[in-house]
């Protein structure tokens, strides 16, 4: 195959891994996402604890763990979605111009990397401690509820 032809199928896929990453991740919009209010988030997020905490039947020790964890994610998230641009726009504007700007998508990433390195050790310490409080019953819940939702997402 030309190199030509090569370069542009992997410009053409890797735009369309960036693009449908981000589209993903604007999903949410609707269902406390990038516009949401701190109190829809914190509604939210009470709810989570509660459903999680009963399917798993947690003490409150556990559900303050749980509760722990579930904030951390969502400032790993808001890290993520840091200076406010919507996705959409970012990677709209990676194809404005007559050419693809392979330096700001490359910057996009590198932020985006750099926004999860940054807190994963926090999320890493409180799914450790929480799940670390569980009995081994909640624990086999826990494998379970993850085996189950395994393919839920896929369409088709």
């Amino acid at each position: 195959m030309k190199n030509w032809i090569k370069r542009t199928l992997v410009a053409l896929f890797g735009a369309g891994v960036l693009a449908g990453g981000l589209a993903a991740c604007s999903h949410g919009r609707h269902h406390g996402g990038w516009d949401a209010d701190a109190s829809d988030h914190s509604e939210w997020h009470a709810k989570m604890v509660d459903r999680v905490g009963g399917k798993l039947d947690l003490n409150e020790a556990q559900k303050q763990k749980f509760a722990s964890l579930v904030q951390k994610l969502h400032e790993q998230r808001q890290a993520l979605v840091a200076g406010g641009a919507d996705p959409r726009a970012e990677v709209q504007s990676l194809v404005a111009g007559s050419t693809f700007d392979k330096a700001r998508a490359q910057k996009l990433i590198d932020e985006k990397i750099a926004a999860v390195q940054g807190k994963s050790p926090d999320v890493i310490a409180a799914m450790a401690d929480f799940y670390d409080s569980l009995d081994l019953a909640q624990q086999q819940k826990v494998r379970e509820f993850m085996q189950r939702g395994r393919g839920r997402h896929r369409h088709g």
